[in-house]
């Protein structure tokens, strides 16, 4: 995770004209710069004050498999821009899907199904796993005004690990029909993740999960 992060910011410090070079394609592998994405288009005057890469399950690009939405070869850096980065990055993608699973294990538990329900080549078998490196700039978020290093919002798949840094800054609202909503710190720890249940399994478990 250290070496990970490390990598991480050695491809952020890049110039930008180096980044551009791999700019996020239509199966969504690769750069998104600052101001790219808007997660909470009602309360944000612009886009997210992050920028971001994304990294997916690798598929050739002559592979079947490669024609089906989010599959397909992914974007990389030049290995002599960022020698040994690509396999740095493909070992904790390989990882972090090991404790997804595990967690997924868990989660059937708790719905009283066995516990490799999950494991079936429909369900994580095949995942559409993204590994997602984010650097947030210096930018204070102010929601008064608009300002958001990321809007709100809740994730869309089953599960996301977050991996963090020792900055503070993520919240969370448990309840997000209150009014008013009420948003809680949620601290940072190093060499943990913190889970975030997506849109996909509050569906799948009839609201059992939010």
């Amino acid at each position: 995770m250290d070496e990970v992060f490390a990598q991480s910011k050695r491809f952020f410090t890049l110039p930008m004209k180096e980044k551009m070079k791999i700019l996020r394609n239509e199966k969504h592998r690769g750069y998104t710069p600052v101001l790219d994405e808007l997660l909470d288009p009602e309360n944000q005057i612009h886009g997210d004050y992050k920028e971001g890469y994304y990294i997916g399950v690798e598929v050739a690009e002559d592979d079947p498999e490669s024609n089906k939405p989010f599959y397909g070869p992914n974007k990389w850096p030049a290995q002599d821009i960022l020698p040994g980065w690509r396999e740095t990055m493909e070992k904790y993608h390989r990882e972090a899907l090991e404790v997804g699973k595990a967690v997924g294990k868990i989660i059937a538990l708790a719905l009283d199904l066995d516990g490799d329900f999950f494991d079936k080549p429909e369900m994580l078998g095949e995942p559409i796993a993204t590994l997602r490196l984010l650097h947030y700039g210096g930018q204070i978020s102010d929601p008064t005004k608009g300002l958001f290093g990321a809007g709100a919002h809740t994730d869309y798949g089953l599960i996301t690990l977050l991996a963090t840094d020792e900055v503070s800054g993520l919240q969370i609202c448990k309840d997000r029909d209150a009014k008013p909503q009420k948003w809680e710190d949620v601290p940072p720890l190093k060499g943990a993740f913190i889970v975030n249940l997506g849109d996909m399994l509050e569906r799948w478990s009839n609201g059992v999960f939010k």
